[in-house]
């Protein structure tokens, strides 16, 4: 399989550190990098919302996001260091190629609407610091495409300061506009605790975990701690998995103050005095330097502006790789997937803001976010199916605790998404003028996302149910274990797929060889994966196929029988003939399940296929 972000991948050692300290910096930096998404022009505009509109009450949405956003991006480093896989991968290895193109496309739009929030809040910061106009500034945002490329050459650890640096910035310009606000600390601490003012603040409260926990960082993350090079034991996965969390803690709770100071700022200024609509940046830089007393206030804000836009645009680039490459195994060049990244968020950026002028792009940052909201199940959900599997995990799945609070945060997030879905096409159907036009075709798309998100929810429980009902069977199979008889068969192959059909198939064999014939058991896994990497493949079900096979044998083995195993990957018909004309096979024998009408169809077709391409005798069994 293709690494992850290969041009970086393993690129930054953290062996023969002589220190600790050394060592734990080694590791630190893939998490800054997720940071700048959870400081992103988007949480501007929901946290300037939040704030103008209702002072310090939704404080804690942004501590329990921020919470949320830990746990998460934790699960998501656990699984890039343990499998070597980011989440696009893990989960190309995992659903069938309709459901991948479906998860993918959901990705792309989430990345696409990120984006869009990047260029508008570079933009509107060039516009505000230089008075170049809006549509202008968001075409020179194109222009960073080569900043991006110019720091992935000189390396992840250039990229990293680079950030860092970005990161900086924004932090020194909010610590002197809490200095310039002077905010009310008691009501500060009042807002950490829950509640929901209107059903307004539900709208914004979404939005600002949309803006927060965004689906995009979790691939990142996945794939941005794979860059560092470690001793691939026990005791040095342990060590990465611990180090990358103190890193992700550190850096996601400077995010959460630079989102509350945000937040605070507007609370303090425009709430304090009355002005309630203050959703726009731009009016909100506007407003700073009249209320605040200072001209260094705004200049400081449009400068925070641009190095949020500039560092987040960056990770987002990056996120779009890992999502492209992983779910559709393609790479292109990486300034020509910048390119393409850029224009669709360009393109209705530019036409929105030529049509209804500068003052939607606060509404179209809020949306955008709402739109991060909604395809987090989409992410998250497979997330913790993967990092809940002990074979996928290797020994270092996540405990009961930790599954139980992961399932609590995805409950939260897809139900409040749902009421803000159901609330919203209600109010549609009721003021629009031609409401069958939105049964036909919202309605139905809604109720197709709802299944797609069901089928990822269950499908993993109900496909562990059946590999622990079908094939963990090796020692429940009645075997007529006869060793006494006319034997004509020496060396016997025989295909199982860890069924009923396989006794049928094994005693067939030993009828025909007996105790002194050699037998060679074949499997072939059929996975997506499978088919693509062939014997490179680590998934899930491989790992599955492959005890169950060594079960087969041992089993057999104890039982005084010569065994041998042969695992293939792809097609049965294409892969079976391969392993049989290669080896020096007296007959083939096959079990079925009693196919009837369109299944005896395929399996006719497949054994016709097969029959055709073998030199030997092949014996067709029915159970």
């Amino acid at each position: 399989m293709t690494e992850s972000l290969e041009e970086v991948n393993q690129s930054v050692s953290t062996l023969n550190k002589k220190s600790v300290f050394r060592k734990i910096l080694a590791f630190f930096g893939p998490a800054y990098l997720i940071s700048v998404g959870y400081m992103d022009p988007g949480n501007w505009a929901t946290d300037i919302a939040g704030g103008s509109q209702f002072g310090y009450a939704l404080l804690w949405v942004l501590l329990m996001s921020n919470i949320m956003a830990l746990l998460l991006q934790s699960l998501s480093a656990r699984l890039g260091i343990v499998t070597q896989r980011d989440l696009a991968q893990a989960s190309r290895e995992t659903y069938s190629p309709f459901i991948n193109y479906i998860l993918y496309f959901l990705a792309e739009i989430a990345i696409a609407a990120c984006d869009l929030a990047e260029v508008l809040g570079m933009a509107i910061g060039i516009n505000l610091l230089f008075d170049i106009p809006l549509i202008e500034g968001v075409l020179i945002t194109v222009l960073d495409t080569f900043l991006l490329l110019f720091l992935i050459n000189k390396g992840i650890r250039k990229m990293e300061a680079f950030i860092i640096v970005l990161v900086a910035i924004i932090g020194f310009s909010f610590i002197f506009e809490m200095i310039f606000a002077q905010p009310e600390l008691d009501k500060v601490l009042f807002g950490l605790i829950p509640s929901m003012p209107s059903e307004a603040a539900l709208y914004i409260a979404i939005g600002i975990i949309g803006a927060t926990v965004m689906p995009h960082n979790l691939y990142l993350h996945s794939s941005l701690v794979q860059t560092r090079k470690f001793e691939r034991t026990t005791a040095g996965i342990k060590q990465a998995i611990k180090y990358n969390f103190i890193d992700s803690t550190i850096a996601l709770n400077l995010a959460f103050l630079v989102n509350a100071a945000i937040l605070i700022l507007a609370a303090a200024t425009f709430y304090k005095n009355g002005m309630f609509e203050v959703a726009e940046i731009q009016d909100a830089h506007r407003f700073l330097e009249p209320l605040l007393g200072s001209k260094l206030a705004p200049v400081l804000f449009a400068v925070a502006l641009i190095a949020a836009g500039q560092s987040s645009t960056i990770t987002g680039t990056l996120a779009g790789q890992i999502v492209m490459e992983g779910y559709l195994n393609l790479r292109i060049q990486p300034w020509v997937r910048r390119i393409i990244t850029r224009l669709i968020a360009i393109i209705p950026a530019v036409i929105v803001i030529s049509i209804y002028g500068e003052s939607v792009t606060g509404k179209l940052l809020i949306l955008s976010q709402v739109i991060l909201s909604l395809q987090l199940g989409f992410a998250i959900i497979p997330l913790i199916h993967f990092v809940s599997d002990k074979s996928k995990m290797k020994g270092f799945h996540i405990g009961k605790i930790t599954q139980i609070a992961s399932w609590i945060i995805a409950t939260i997030i897809v139900s409040l998404n749902a009421k803000l879905v159901f609330d919203e096409i209600t109010g549609w159907l009721a003021t629009s003028k031609n409401p069958i036009l939105l049964w036909l075709t919202v309605v139905p798309l809604a109720i197709s996302f709802l299944i797609l998100l069901l089928y990822i929810v269950f499908k993993p429980f109900i496909t562990k149910a059946k590999i622990d009902i079908e094939n963990h069977s090796p020692h429940n199979l009645k075997l007529k274990l006869s060793k006494s008889g006319n034997y004509t068969k020496k060396n016997i192959a025989v295909s199982v797929d860890f069924s009923d059909a396989d006794e049928v198939a094994l005693n067939n064999a030993f009828e025909l060889g007996g105790i002194g014939a050699k037998y060679t058991l074949i499997h072939v896994v059929e996975t997506v994966g499978a088919m693509i990497y062939g014997e490179n493949i680590d998934d899930h079900e491989t790992l599955i196929d492959e005890k169950l096979l060594e079960q087969y044998k041992v089993m057999l083995t104890e039982k005084g029988y010569k065994v041998a195993t042969q695992l293939g990957f792809g097609k049965p018909n294409k892969v079976i003939p391969e392993i049989i004309n290669k080896g020096e096979f007296d007959i083939l024998i096959m079990g079925t399940h009693g196919h009837t009408g369109f299944k005896d169809l395929i399996f006719g077709t497949t054994v016709d296929k097969l029959r055709h391409k073998i030199d030997i005798p092949l014996l067709i069994v029915k159970n």
